[in-house]
């Protein structure tokens, strides 16, 4: 393994962290609840659910910010290695295992992890690990 430090950014992603970690600390100041991405999607699909437009305008704000990115600095490039059925699969498993976890990644890893929430921290370890293994056999087993 080798590290790539041209694109090796430490700056801009703790300042990207900051980021998160403020607009999360400021969503669930305001609105009394966490900042789950799948649970804030869910909810901005019901038209009739509780606060449905602050729902949308911070998904929205999500969406967004990469462009007012774009609009001072370069931004970052992208290399996906795979094809789309790949991605498929991995999305729908994504989502099964949001289902079987009640939540995501920002709501138990971000969220969930900074109040202690027990449950929170061995859904982070789960898929933490399940990442870890399928890294490991698709890389390294399966040669992909």
């Amino acid at each position: 393994m080798s590290i790539d430090w041209h694109s090796f950014t430490p700056w801009t992603s703790l300042a990207g962290g900051a980021l998160i970690g403020l607009a999360a600390s400021v969503f669930v100041l305001f609105n009394g609840r966490i900042a789950g991405i799948s649970g804030l999607i869910f909810a901005a699909l019901q038209r009739g659910s509780d606060a449905w437009g602050e729902k949308a305008l911070f998904l929205l704000g999500l969406l967004l910010a990469p462009l007012l990115w774009s609009a001072f600095a370069v931004l970052p490039g992208m290399e996906i290695d795979t094809g789309w059925p790949v991605l498929i699969l991995a999305g729908l498993l994504v989502g099964v295992g949001v289902g079987y976890g009640s939540g995501c990644t920002s709501g138990h890893g971000v969220c969930g992890i900074s109040r202690l929430a027990p449950r929170s921290l061995v859904a982070t370890g789960c898929f933490m690990g399940t990442g870890f293994a399928t890294v490991y056999l698709v890389r390294h087993v399966l040669g992909a």
